[in-house]
């Protein structure tokens, strides 16, 4: 299947060569983008991006074709004024954090797929493809531990996926039981650790990172991957940056 490469438009160069506009509908003149984005804190541009690439992974993993008015009405929704860069922005992640781009595969319908750039041997794709959503999670996880000092409360980090549209308490499409995935399949990996606060009541707990995590990746690969999904340079973040620099 042919891929439909969209040629570069005048937006802000990006730090890395190839960078695409992954815009599924006609992109507007980046004036009245600009003048759009001025209506909404980076924050909240920041969550749609993180909210779209989580949903883009599920349907990914799923094997379910995406329709445009799906992305519009369950993630977008109230940011259509915007969309466009939402969707730059989370096509770029998916390419350099995942390895995956965003194809248009029903021009008419406007239905897309998202496909791997990154070459396999034989046999891989299946336990890649099981694999990536849960690798995500756990991503974002590591991230915003690290964003937040290396330790975060448990009531901190089930809100912030609560942000992002997961919930603990609740049979997730894809994740299952998100809550024994992150405080059981996570922690038995070695990628995350609990533990108790100590004079807590109730009883509350603190997440870091497992001795696995530390091994698999970095802290500056880890900072590398927010600033992807927040569209900044590492060097953004000056605490951060400096401690990512001095450890593995």
């Amino acid at each position: 299947m042919s891929q439909r490469k969209r040629s570069r438009g005048s937006g802000p160069s990006q730090a890395d060569d190839g960078d695409e506009d992954f815009s599924l509908s006609p992109t507007l003149p980046r004036s009245q983008v600009q003048r759009n984005l001025e209506r909404h804190s980076q924050d909240q541009v920041n969550q749609k991006v993180s909210e779209l690439v989580q949903f883009l992974l599920v349907k990914d993993q799923k094997k379910i074709p995406i329709k445009r008015a799906d992305i519009l009405k369950k993630v977008i929704r109230e940011y259509r004024d915007i969309y466009s860069e939402i969707v730059n922005q989370a096509g770029r992640t998916l390419q350099q954090v995942f390895g995956l781009q965003l194809v248009e595969m029903d021009t008419r319908q406007h239905i897309y797929i998202l496909t791997s750039t990154i070459p396999r041997t034989e046999g891989e794709n299946l336990r890649r493809d099981n694999q990536t959503a849960k690798l995500a999670l756990l991503m974002v996880i590591l991230s915003f531990i690290f964003m937040k000092g290396n330790s975060v409360k448990d009531g901190a980090v089930w809100e912030f996926l609560r942000r992002l549209r997961i919930q603990p308490g609740e049979r997730h499409e894809v994740f299952g039981d998100v809550k024994k995935l992150v405080t059981e399949e996570f922690v038995r990996q070695k990628y995350l650790e609990i533990t108790p606060i100590p004079l807590t009541d109730p009883p509350e707990f603190k997440y870091q990172w497992g001795p696995r995590a530390a091994k698999e990746t970095s802290k500056m690969e880890v900072l590398r991957f927010v600033a992807k999904m927040q569209g900044k340079d590492p060097t953004y973040w000056v605490s951060q940056y400096n401690e990512a620099k001095t450890t593995r």
